[in-house]
């Protein structure tokens, strides 16, 4: 009997999956057939229509990939061009519904479906009317009798219409706090829902604990599905700076983004609250189960993902308005100091929130979170991928950076403790890993732009001391030290086996390296050697005559020298002793010859050499570590800004005796430093404080597409140019050091036959230098400097990680995109 009903139970579900499997079918042929019809009719459909219209989102359930697979890309720009009244009507309905729903509350299923299937629609709407130009501002304008739609304001006079894109983002943040379809409802029965949507209060429905909100709502998949599908309209409503070139005169504030961050979207302090939660409490591990992730689908990391894309482009817009704030209040001092400058545009809410961030628990929480998560990709585990591992990492990355640059307390509170080095090894790991992947060379910026920002601060270069102890998996030589071991090891891989699109970091990634390097304790023997082979490699005539910037790499690197030799000497014998092992590098480059006849010899030798010298021969390599690979052959790419120059990045800032940063002004031009050199003799605190005008002069500054070729083709080596900065070469103290250090180890070793590197360690490590060495030059740091040039490239490199992480459904591939490009590798 009981083998009789479990069959008949079995057959019975069956049936039904086939029933549905046709109801399925049946939905998506309704469905088709409304979007011919639409796409065929030539006569303007009225909007009172509803039969006709309602067939796109009341009569039927579409997912959002059939959404994208119903709706060809074909029909909706034909629609567009043939039928324009058509699908004017066809959005600004699916808006209308959206606002209905949202103020009603989505009590019943129907109006809960009616809202999914709307926000499908729009998302795939909306980029092909961003593509047009025509279109662009068709949601900025209003419905002729239209009711201001989605109004909480009950003074607004009636026939008072709304922009269609307002009405849209104020509805999409209305059901983002829709009891029972976003948000767990806190009342038993949902009898007067219009009145509860109307006065709730969506501060008591923040998504997840954290940040400014205590309590964690229980996990609900279906709320967190709904979450996610309105987050991905909201994202393709932002999306509209994809569609304007960089040079556009439009590309300052993003509309939608100013109104959805104002004060006229009374959700914007629990949605940011929200969004910030949701992300920094994520936990892809869990509770460690091996494969948990393969057992059981996670809806939560859609939503963060989601989530955090919304998050970082609320957050983009915001850096020009506050530089052109600057210049105001620069202006209006200067001309008249009691007025007061004119605000900088619309106040965007999600950066004074962010900036606002202070207390210490809540510092805490964003930092430990972002660091679990960015970590989360070099745990290690026996069983072979047993752990998920996250992908939105330089998303991750991105929103680092905005907390950095726009929370000088969260910068503070990364920088005092030693937890900032929990971000530092995943950055340190992904530089390394992309650095043969031309696909992933913006992970590759902004891995460095961030610890250039960091390097910046003193207690970054004190942090690094630390002894570096993990062992994440990276193919480098073992070494025993500390963190800035490992941070100038990888360094030196980028350099030395990186694909050529990083030419461009060479001078950032030095720099990096010189603001630490007065805080550097003892570098350990390996790191000491990878800095004397840049130098050996940077310092050859051929390479110095290839490009007119290539002398300045080594001006880094005899800084970096310099100031370990005059501030850190007594624990860096290893680097002292690798100094005196390579001096005949520091005397040829005092004696390199700078006549034309040298210059040509060199110049044809150039044509013969390679970049077989920058390779270097790694010894041992860590255990179970992986060598960099190229991207594989198909793989998207989106094309890049090119980075300004590490003069228009950075500005100087002259450590004092106290430990405080005095910024020091620019100089006027290379002409006067040079003159004032040769006046004052051009020692080493001038040949440091003031070459940096002329550093990277050939450097591009122009907003052309990075692929695009230098203009230092045409440019030749001649004898004024080697002679205009070999002469202020800041080798006074190391040839000093070997002048005093040389002659006392060759005759250490004569005397005592020595042929042991360990006792001339021990013999360096009790030497001093005292008095012998010229008088300290002040520290020189080079602080990251917000510009137009670095905004542009963060909003190139944003959208195009947004957009090629957004293929399921495919928001905006094969439409017209002019932000950058998308090239397949």
């Amino acid at each position: 009997m009981r083998e009789i009903i479990s069959g008949s139970c079995r057959q019975e579900e069956a049936v039904a999956g086939n029933r549905k499997k046709m109801g399925n079918a049946d939905t998506k042929l309704h469905f088709r057939k409304a979007v011919i019809q639409l796409t065929t009719k030539t006569q303007p459909v009225e909007a009172t229509d509803n039969v006709f219209w309602d067939q796109f989102w009341a009569d039927c359930s579409i997912a959002v990939q059939d959404v994208f697979a119903l709706v060809p890309a074909a029909e909706i720009r034909a629609v567009r061009e043939e039928s324009p009244s058509n699908l004017a009507t066809l959005c600004y309905k699916a808006v209308e519904r959206l606002v209905l729903c949202a103020d009603s509350g989505s009590p019943s299923d129907k109006e809960r479906q009616i809202v999914l299937n709307c926000t499908r629609l729009l998302t795939r709407i909306l980029p092909y009317i961003f593509e047009d130009a025509d279109w662009r501002g068709f949601f900025w304008s209003t419905i002729p009798g239209a009711k201001r739609a989605g109004s909480l304001d009950e003074d607004v006079h009636e026939n008072e219409a709304r922009p269609l894109a307002e009405s849209l983002l104020l509805a999409i943040a209305d059901l983002l706090f829709c009891p029972d379809f976003t948000v767990q409802s806190h009342k038993k029965s949902n009898s007067d829902s219009s009145e509860e949507m109307r006065s709730i209060d969506s501060c008591e429905y923040i998504w997840e604990a954290g940040v400014g909100f205590a309590q964690s709502p229980p996990l609900n998949y279906v709320h967190d599905l709904n979450r996610t599908e309105l987050l991905k309209l909201l994202l393709t409503c932002f999306s509209e700076a994809m569609y304007l070139s960089p040079s556009s005169e439009s590309q300052g504030l993003n509309p939608w983004v100013s109104f959805f961050c104002s004060a006229e979207n009374r959700h914007a302090l629990p949605l940011f609250t929200s969004l910030l939660n949701v992300v920094c409490s994520y936990d892809p591990v869990g509770y460690g189960i091996p494969y948990n992730h393969l057992l059981f689908s996670d809806y939560r990391e859609q939503l963060v993902e989601q989530a955090l894309q919304v998050l970082i482009v609320t957050l983009e817009h915001e850096s020009g308005s506050a530089m052109s704030a600057a210049l105001k209040a620069l202006d209006s001092s200067s001309s008249n100091p009691s007025e007061e400058p004119e605000p900088a545009g619309p106040d965007n809410l999600f950066v004074n929130y962010l900036s606002r961030i202070h207390r210490e628990e809540d510092l805490s929480f964003v930092l430990r979170g972002l660091a679990q998560l960015l970590n989360n990709p070099l745990i290690q585990t026996y069983l072979p991928r047993s752990t998920k591992k996250i992908q939105f990492h330089q998303e991750l990355l991105i929103l680092f950076w905005k907390f950095c640059d726009f929370n000088k307390k969260f910068l503070f509170f990364v920088l005092k403790s030693s937890d900032v080095l929990e971000m530092l090894v995943p950055i340190l790991f992904y530089l390394n890993d992309a650095r043969a992947d031309q696909s992933r060379v913006g992970l590759m910026h902004i891995g460095v732009f961030i610890l250039l920002l960091l390097s910046g601060e003193r207690n970054f270069g004190v942090r690094l001391n630390k002894p570096y102890m993990l062992h994440v998996p990276m193919d480098i030589p073992v070494f025993t030290g500390t963190h800035a071991d490992l941070l100038i090891v990888i360094f030196h891989k980028v350099i030395t086996c990186g694909h050529q699109r990083l030419h461009p970091l060479f001078d950032c990634l030095l720099t990096i390296i010189v603001n630490i390097s007065p805080y550097l304790k003892s570098l350990s023997m390996v790191a000491a050697n990878k800095l004397l082979h840049l130098l050996e490699a940077f310092s050859t005539p051929w390479f110095l005559v290839s490009a007119p910037q290539h002398h300045n790499l080594v001006f880094f690197l005899l800084e970096v020298f310099n100031n370990i030799i005059q501030y850190q000497f007594d624990g860096n014998s290893n680097l002292v002793y690798a100094i005196i092992r390579k001096r005949n590098v520091f005397h040829q480059l005092a004696n390199l010859p700078t006549d034309e006849a040298s210059i040509q010899k060199t110049l044809l030798k150039k044509k013969k050499a390679g970049n077989s010298r920058l390779n270097s021969t790694d010894g041992e390599s860590m255990e179970g570590s992986r060598p960099a690979v190229p991207a594989e052959p198909g793989t998207l790419k989106a094309s890049l800004e090119a980075t300004p120059g590490i003069d228009k990045i950075t500005e100087k800032a002259q450590v004092s005796e106290d430990g405080t940063m005095v910024a020091l002004p620019r100089l006027s031009s290379p002409t006067t430093a040079s003159r004032r050199g040769a006046v004052n003799g051009a020692s080493d605190t001038e040949s440091n404080s003031e070459r940096d005008h002329e550093v990277f002069t050939g450097a591009q500054t122009s907003r052309s597409r990075m692929s695009s070729t230098s203009s230092t083709a045409a440019w030749t080596a001649n004898s004024d140019w080697m002679l205009s900065w070999k002469s202020r070469l800041p080798l006074q103290t190391i040839m000093r050091l070997l002048q005093v250090l040389v002659p006392q180890v060759e005759k250490i070793c004569i005397d005592k036959g020595l042929t042991d590197e360990s006792e001339i360690l021990r013999f360096l490590q009790h030497g001093t230098l005292v008095g012998l060495l010229p008088v300290p030059h002040p520290i020189l740091i080079r602080k990251y400097q917000a510009n137009s040039g670095t905004a542009m490239w963060f909003r190139t490199y944003m959208w195009g990680v947004i957009y090629l992480r957004n293929v399921d459904p495919p928001i905006w591939y094969d439409t017209d995109i002019r932000l950058f490009e998308i090239q397949r590798i």
